[in-house]
């Protein structure tokens, strides 16, 4: 996947390179990387969108042709479902956003509770700004329903969270560093994961303590950019 985002890739052609059934492949894939080999490509196709977009000159439509799609339509429409911004205005704030905005509770979430717990820093990560995000899927896009900004890995609190089944996702960026699109280089981002868990009146959730550990190939990229956390941390640092 990483080596051809720019061409027609199907689970046949996956399976067949892996030796596998289609659905032994598929179920195996979902396991290791907790997606399916569409989504997870799919993600790769954005990440690396995100990254032309701010380090190349490249017209829109040239870099939806790139990274493997036949429309800028649909490229433009699917980049600013997951990342939060259109293309046009990614670029123009150079991978930032001023604010990160969240879902809202929705229809039948009128109801909330408190979810807490401590994010830890590992060996191997860095020391940087931390994100917390509630995401109803186990890849971070589009926008949280509820998320929370520490300036360093510690004790965090969602509050109104709303009822129902939800995935905790943490990304910290090393202070300083630049967008690292290597998965594994010593200062690449580190992320942790807690969930499913599940949310209601009936239960009351333990602790979603989350240890960060340094970002790998398997692992779904963030399709939040990282800058744009790095940037919302540093603001919420400054009061």
């Amino acid at each position: 996947m990483y080596e051809n985002l720019g061409e027609e890739i199907t689970i046949d052609d996956m399976a067949e390179t892996a030796m596998f059934s289609k659905f032994h492949f598929t179920r195996m894939f979902k396991n290791m990387t907790g997606t399916s080999p569409g989504r997870f490509l799919s993600a790769l196709r954005l990440q690396e969108a995100k990254r032309l977009l701010v380090s190349t000159e490249l017209n829109i439509a040239d870099i939806s042709n790139i990274v493997g799609y036949q429309s800028v339509g649909t490229f433009s429409s699917r980049f600013k479902s997951s990342v939060g911004l259109a293309p046009t205005t990614y670029r123009q704030l150079g991978g930032y956003t001023p604010r990160i905005n969240m879902a809202g509770t929705g229809p039948g979430r009128t109801r909330s509770a408190l979810l807490r717990g401590t994010v830890r820093a590992s060996e191997g990560t860095a020391p940087g700004p931390v994100f917390i995000g509630l995401f109803a899927g186990c890849i971070p896009q589009g926008q949280p329903s509820r998320c929370a900004v520490l300036d360093r890995p510690g004790p965090y609190v969602l509050e109104d969270v709303p009822y129902g089944t939800w995935h905790v996702l943490v990304q910290s960026v090393p202070y300083g560093m630049e967008e690292v699109d290597g998965a594994e280089s010593d200062t690449a981002p580190s992320i942790g994961a807690y969930g499913p868990v599940t949310v209601n009146a009936d239960t009351v959730a333990k602790p979603a303590d989350i240890d960060l550990r340094p970002m790998g190939t398997l692992d779904p990229p963030v399709l939040l950019a990282l800058l744009d956390m790095r940037m919302a941390a540093l603001e919420a640092i400054a009061g």
